[in-house]
């Protein structure tokens, strides 16, 4: 069984208290992790800053660096998604997707390295002085990653840190560390100098706080839930801090829609991906009245072709949430639906891990499965009358990521973009579509920051000003 430790200076360190990592489909031991205590999580943020001052890698150094470790990963796609398989419990083909983008984050991210400059600024009352403006790394930064997307999500924040120049102190999820873990030594193996980047262990609770305390982290970049995002943001100061936080991802569906089947499938197939469990996954779905019905038809027929994963069959469609604390959390929340009013179209049904792609019609905005976020294989439907109302409904939340719009008027696309109030606003497909190169990141409690590999890295550096009396 493998045991892993903190990777600081390019060395595994083993020292702490041993937790299990869990095969999500088994629920047996997989693997396990040391969990890091103050002393340790200093050294590996005391590396980090030491190793910024001490060495300064060139644009292109860093870009071949990245370029090298996106190579390496597709060189062993197979053996890392197989880990996303066991480690995070995703099919087969949500695990290959997401290896897939990761190498594509990373190659953007390289890309992005050689692009970072500053601008000119014009004195307009001078005649002896130029001024401009050139873009430093931050420091250290530390990133805190989720477990839905322990992959690409991760990249997303190591790929644009390293290529702004700065050092990483990596803290994965602990219910999914081990895909992080194998990221640290690919980048060692990339030609990465040791200090770069460091990776401490351990639960959220224990280790976060020490790395909250630390006066010499410049950064603080994390994903997760509002709840720990508000946290992080209490006691980050006046540090720089981005957030990618939660959603409960609105979609309408208007009448005069072009393609219903088309519509159907997006909100079904990109709604139960990596089981629900995604920040923009397809959650609520307003349908104008006139469709209701015949979208209700066509959705419960697109779920009856889907199928559970298993132990041993990941090339399913679906895979386990990642605990089964997780899947009685969201079977109560049918279950509390249900005694509310909801009808169960398909599915609503537990087993273990796994939860059935379930379809609830009869909601109301009050439930939670509407009003909160559910984060895993569950779909709410309802109807409305006039595109206004969708419009206000879909914004009657406390987040604001991503909202997907179908329609073909195109004054309902521009009463859109301008009416609601989401980060991203995609049309004609639904809630859930992201491109790796896009700006993402929500308003209100959906966090603040963007990412996508070119927008992190200036969230990633400091704008420094240059003026030059001649």
């Amino acid at each position: 069984m493998q045991t892993y430790g903190h990777f600081i200076n390019g060395q595994w360190i083993l020292s702490g208290e041993v937790i299990p990592v869990i095969n999500k489909y088994t629920n047996e031991n997989y693997a396990m992790i040391h969990e890091a205590d103050g002393e340790t999580v200093a050294k590996a943020i005391e590396v980090a800053k030491k190793t910024i001052e001490r060495v300064e890698l060139t644009a292109t150094e860093r870009y071949e660096i990245i370029m090298n470790a996106s190579k390496i990963i597709e060189q062993r796609k197979s053996e890392l998604a197989n880990i996303l398989v066991i480690e995070a419990g995703k099919s087969k083909k949500d695990a290959l997707m997401e290896i897939e983008r990761g190498i594509q984050t990373l190659i953007a991210s390289g890309e992005e390295a050689k692009k970072l400059a500053g601008h000119g600024v014009a004195l307009p009352n001078e005649h002896s002085k130029m001024a401009f403006t050139v873009r430093v790394p931050v420091g250290v930064i530390v990133a805190i990653t989720p477990f839905n997307f322990p992959f690409n999500l991760t990249v997303h924040k190591i790929g644009p840190a390293l290529a702004a120049g700065n050092a990483v102190v990596l803290k994965p999820a602990e219910v999914t560390p081990i895909i992080a873990c194998k990221l640290a030594e690919i980048f060692k193996e990339a030609g990465l100098p040791d200090g770069f980047l460091n990776l401490v262990n351990g639960r959220g609770s224990i280790v976060g706080d020490y790395l909250l305390e630390n006066p010499n982290v410049g950064m603080y970049t994390f994903t997760g839930s509002p709840k720990v995002g508000q946290y992080i943001k209490s006691k980050s100061g006046i540090r720089k801090v981005t957030l990618e936080l939660g959603n409960n991802s609105p979609n309408i569906v208007h009448e005069d829609v072009a393609d219903i089947e088309k519509a159907v499938n997006l909100c079904v197939t990109r709604g139960f991906s990596n089981a629900g469990q995604a920040c923009i996954s397809v959650q609520r779905i307003y349908v104008h009245e006139n469709i209701y019905e015949r979208f209700v038809e066509l959705a419960v027929q697109q779920v009856q072709q889907l199928q559970l994963c298993s132990a041993e069959n990941a090339d399913a469609d679906i895979g386990p949430v990642i605990s089964e604390r997780e899947a009685m959390r969201i079977e109560s929340w049918i279950d509390e639906a249900k005694t509310q009013g909801a009808k169960v179209a398909i599915g609503g049904s537990r087993r273990g891990n796994f939860v059935e792609p379930t379809l609830l019609i009869d909601v109301d905005d009050t439930m939670k499965v509407v009003c909160e976020e559910v984060f895993g294989p569950v779909i709410s439907i309802q109807k409305y009358a006039s595109f206004s109302e969708a419009i206000e409904r879909a914004n009657n939340t406390t987040m604001g990521l991503q909202v997907g719009v179908f329609t073909s008027n195109i004054r309902n696309i521009m009463y859109s973009t301008k009416k609601l109030q989401f980060g991203g606003v995609i049309i004609n497909n639904v809630s859930t579509y992201r491109e790796d190169l896009m700006p993402y990141g929500g308003v209100k409690n959906s966090g603040v920051g963007k990412e996508g590999p070119a927008y992190a890295i200036q969230e990633m550096s400091e704008e420094k000003l240059i003026v030059l009396d001649y």
